[in-house]
């Protein structure tokens, strides 16, 4: 079996990755930091399949340990800062693990395993300000935000490991991706969350920032097999992972609200204190490149992933009630 070491993996994309490497055989290896705030619940169908190791992108010492301990033949890196919000205010710390964690890595992975194939979590908030629509991989990077800076350093010293040192290595520029298991902290999951809530009368009002930014939403289950077939390609290369389709916030409470009877103009309040200092108004990714060379396609609209997280949420608050 293919052993796979996957960071992250106690995240919502770490857990379906996981699921998908399981599923297809791999001997499957998760590196998760012993502080963490995000638990392994979202592994506890699969715990018994998994190897969990202890580690952080901050030290590389652990980094080269659980590349020795799982002698991994794909490094999928999926660990990071990953709240744009927070960026601001811990600029340095995301700076530290969301760029110079990338570059930790990416060490350990050349000196201890070279052979191993190498993924790379980027984000099409690379793009930031876009100057044209939609976006490409080949369209100059404009990050908004100190995560979007770091991710930006993170993919071009994936680009340079990959150049320098000839690693396969690969970043997925990765659009918005939602499911139930995301955080409640991210705006779709604090939307789907809060229509429970509210309709099982356990709050009234849900604040938000600005509902009129758009974007590119996909499922994350959807996205994660992209990241294995770019694994799977002779060479590696960047390819955009999206829908092609754009969204607003706004849209979101619509047919979130809609999908429990209620109408989302009585309950959402503005919250400038949830504003970014620095806005990104708009992304819409070109996926055409997966398209044509790794025969990759969402398989989850949009209406239907928003029906998917109310639901899952209406669940979840449903069940604290009994």
């Amino acid at each position: 079996m293919p052993n796979a070491l996957i960071t992250g993996i106690s995240g919502q994309d770490g857990s379906y990755l996981a699921e998908l490497l399981l599923d297809k055989g791999y001997c499957v290896f998760g590196l998760v930091r012993r502080s963490s705030s995000d638990g392994i619940e979202r592994l506890n169908h699969i715990i018994d399949d998994l190897t969990l190791l202890t580690g952080d992108l901050l030290d590389e010492g652990s980094l080269t340990e659980a590349l020795r301990v799982s002698q991994a033949h794909e490094v999928y890196n999926l660990a990071a800062q990953s709240q744009v919000h927070t960026s601001f205010e811990q600029p340095v710390f995301t700076a530290q693990v969301n760029g110079l964690g990338v570059t930790r890595l990416l060490d350990a992975v050349r000196n201890m395993a070279p052979s191993a194939r190498f993924y790379q979590a980027s984000t099409g908030e690379i793009f930031g300000s876009a100057r044209d629509t939609p976006q490409t991989e080949t369209m100059p990077m404009h990050p908004r935000s100190p995560y979007a800076a770091a991710k930006v350093y993170a993919h071009w010293i994936t680009t340079n490991y990959r150049e320098s040192y000839g690693l396969h290595a690969s970043s997925g520029i990765l659009f918005n991706h939602e499911s139930p298991r995301r955080g409640t902290e991210f705006v779709t999951r604090k939307i789907s969350h809060t229509v429970a809530m509210i309709k099982h009368g356990r709050t009234d009002r849900l604040r938000l920032g600005n509902l009129d930014a758009r974007r590119d939403w996909g499922f994350a289950g959807d996205f994660v097999q992209a990241m294995w077939l770019m694994l799977q390609q002779d060479e590696p290369d960047d390819y955009i992972i999206a829908t092609g389709r754009t969204h607003s916030v706004r849209d979101f409470c619509e047919l979130a609200f809609d999908h429990v009877g209620l109408h989302y103009q009585d309950f959402v309040m503005h919250d400038e204190a949830q504003l970014r200092p620095s806005e990104v108004d708009a992304l819409i990714g070109d996926a055409s490149k997966a398209r044509r060379v790794l025969g990759w396609t969402p398989q989850v609209g949009f209406e239907e992933l928003v029906a998917m997280m109310v639901d899952a949420d209406m669940a979840l608050v449903g069940a604290t009630d009994r």
